[in-house]
C-alpha cells in the first residue's frame, strides 16, 4: 500500500485555460501548466502591419493621370515619388518593349524562333486547335494578341498543334507551353485548370508571374488584380442594396395585406 504522500489526490479542474482564482493556486503548485499567451495581440499587430502596408502602397499600379487626380489628397512630396517610379518603370517597359505582337511560326522556325529564343528571356508557346469550334483555343488566342500587346517585353508564339507536333490531338488544344533558357518549365493542356472559357488576363498574368516572367509588384499586374477587386466590390454591394431593397418591398407588401 502506497504511503499517504505518495497517493495522487485527483483535483477538480474544469478548465484548465479558466482565468480562475483556483486555477490560479493550481498554476502556482504545478498542478496544471501555465496558460499559454493570448494570440489576440499578436492578431492585432498583424492587422495593424496590413494595414500599415496596404496604406503605403495605396498608389501601386496607379497610372501618371490617376496620380494627377489625387493632387488634392495625397501630400505632393508622395506623389512625387511615385510619379518618379511611375515614369521610370514606363522608361523601362518602353526600352523592353521590342515585341508587342503575337509571332505565327511554322515547324521550321520553331527551333530558332522558341528554343534559342528563350535563352534571352521567357517564350510563351500557345499550340491552337484545328477546329473552329475549340471554344477555349479562340478564348487563348485572343488573351494571346492581348497579352504580347500589353507585355511588349516578353515574347509570344502561336501554331498550330498538329503542326507543330504530329498527331497531336485537338482535345488537348489548346496547349501553353512556356520555355526558359531552351528547356520547357510549364505546360498547361487546356484551359480547364486555369478558368475553362472563363479563363482572364487575370490569369495570364498570373501565369506570368509563376514562372518569372514578371515581378508580382508589376505595375501592369497589380491594375488590373485592383480593378478586379474594385469591380467585385461593386458587384457585391449592388447585390446587396438589390436585396436590400427586394426584402423592403416585400416587408410593404406585407404591411399592405394587414390593411386588407
Amino acid at each position: 500500500m502506497a504511503a499517504p504522500q505518495d497517493q495522487r489526490i485527483a483535483v477538480p479542474i474544469d478548465d484548465p485555460n479558466a482565468d480562475t482564482e483556483w486555477n490560479e493556486i493550481l498554476r502556482k503548485h504545478g498542478v496544471i501548466p501555465e496558460k499559454p499567451p493570448s494570440p489576440t495581440p499578436m492578431i492585432e499587430e498583424a492587422i495593424l502591419e496590413g494595414r500599415r502596408i496596404a496604406h503605403e502602397n495605396r498608389l501601386e499600379g496607379k497610372e501618371l493621370d490617376e496620380l494627377d487626380a489625387l493632387e488634392d489628397e495625397e501630400e505632393e512630396e508622395f506623389l512625387n515619388q511615385y510619379r518618379q517610379k511611375r515614369m521610370q518603370e514606363l522608361s523601362s517597359l518602353s526600352k523592353k518593349s521590342i515585341h508587342g505582337t503575337v509571332y505565327p511560326i511554322s515547324k521550321p522556325d520553331y527551333a530558332r524562333e522558341v528554343t534559342e529564343a528563350s535563352k534571352n528571356g521567357p517564350v510563351f508557346v500557345n499550340l491552337t486547335s484545328a477546329v473552329g469550334t475549340n471554344i477555349e483555343s479562340r478564348v487563348l488566342s485572343e488573351l494571346w494578341r492581348q497579352a504580347a500587346k500589353e507585355y511588349g517585353d516578353i515574347k509570344f508564339c502561336e501554331i498550330r498543334a498538329d503542326k507543330a507536333i504530329e498527331n497531336y490531338p485537338d482535345r488537348n488544344c489548346p496547349t501553353i507551353l512556356v520555355y526558359k533558357n531552351s528547356d520547357i518549365v510549364k505546360q498547361i493542356v487546356t484551359l480547364a485548370t486555369i478558368g475553362g472559357v472563363r479563363t482572364s488576363m487575370l490569369q495570364i498574368d498570373d501565369l506570368l508571374v509563376e514562372v518569372g516572367a514578371v515581378d508580382g509588384k508589376d505595375m501592369r499586374v497589380i491594375k488590373r488584380r485592383r480593378e478586379a477587386e474594385d469591380a467585385k466590390e461593386a458587384k457585391d454591394t449592388g447585390k446587396g442594396l438589390k436585396s436590400g431593397n427586394i426584402k423592403h418591398a416585400t416587408a410593404e407588401d406585407d404591411d399592405d395585406d394587414d390593411w386588407d
